[in-house]
């Protein structure tokens, strides 16, 4: 048996990235609050224990993959919480889409325990943290991202470090910044497509060969034109928010985001929270007199 990893937090993302450390030959034990989850979890080779501190008993590196930073707080530093069960120099990678402010403090705050923290998020949907093609950005000391390495080889094709604690964090939003953009231009064109009487497949199949090529248009085109949101990633006003505070924070202009932030919120009102992140073409589609897919 390989060396063991623990994880918390076995939702879409965490599947993927426990899935494939199990493929790459780690023993892998991990907690989640959902039974089901760790059900197939158990399925897939995983160990399931009724903890965060029993998930980062006796590991080398504990990753965890939760919806914010608050709870991942809890989940390190709370009753039962990770924190308990770690041993002095476990490495903590946290996946999550975290507030940059946050991770920084839960590093300083677990350096006094005697445990190495980086903020490793990824960047990527779930489909694609299956096949391996994601990248991780992490933020922490320079010598425990190296010490990382077998774990991102195992889960990822690229690893960068970006700097001190919550600096992968930060880097993140970013990438989500410019990727939803992305898809909210993209979303119009279609809806203006559509309106005009165009075929969506051969519009996106032109859009996915010209000069206005995107990664995401591959990725979440096809979803958009069919209207199939079964989740990738799910559509959550969240992360948004995040990106609105670091513009705040540095007093940089957020122009597209708050457009995006709008619709977002809309999508979440017309029932759309949890579907795939790109079901906010409804409200595109809506706003244009288009009957409703989802």
């Amino acid at each position: 048996m390989g060396e063991r990893v623990g994880i918390v937090g076995i939702g879409l993302m965490g599947s993927a990235l426990s899935g494939n450390l199990l493929e790459a030959g780690f023993e892998v034990q991990g907690f989640d609050v959902d039974g089901r989850r760790l059900d197939e979890f158990a399925e897939r080779g995983g160990v399931p224990v009724d903890s965060p501190a029993a998930a980062a008993r006796g590991v080398r590196w504990l990753v965890t993959s939760l919806p914010t930073s608050e709870i991942v707080r809890e989940a390190v530093l709370g009753p039962k919480g990770a924190a308990e069960g770690a041993e002095r120099g476990l490495i903590f990678c946290d996946a999550t889409t975290s507030r940059p402010e946050d991770s920084a403090r839960l590093g300083a705050e677990l350096a006094g325990r005697g445990i190495r923290f980086l903020d490793t998020a990824v960047s990527g949907t779930s489909a694609m943290a299956w096949k391996k093609d994601l990248i991780i950005i992490a933020g922490g000391k320079a010598e425990d991202f190296e010490a990382c390495k077998p774990y991102f080889a195992a889960v990822s094709r690229a690893a960068y470090h970006m700097g001190p604690a919550g600096s992968g964090a930060l880097t993140k939003l970013i990438i989500n910044l410019v990727l939803n953009g992305n898809r909210l231009v993209l979303a119009e064109g279609l809806v203006l497509g559509e309106k005009a009487g165009m075929d969506l497949k051969k519009l996106l199949a032109v859009l996915q060969d010209g000069a206005c090529y995107s990664k995401t248009m591959l990725d979440k085109g096809p979803k958009m034109v069919e209207g199939d949101y079964s989740p990738e990633g799910r559509l959550s006003p969240k992360d948004y928010r995040l990106m609105l505070e670091q513009g705040q924070r540095y007093n940089s202009p957020m122009l597209a985001t708050n457009v995006l932030h709008q619709v977002i919120q809309a999508a979440s009102q017309m029932g759309l929270a949890g579907q795939d992140s790109v079901a906010f073409i409804e409200v595109l589609r809506a706003m244009a007199g288009l009957p409703r897919r989802a």
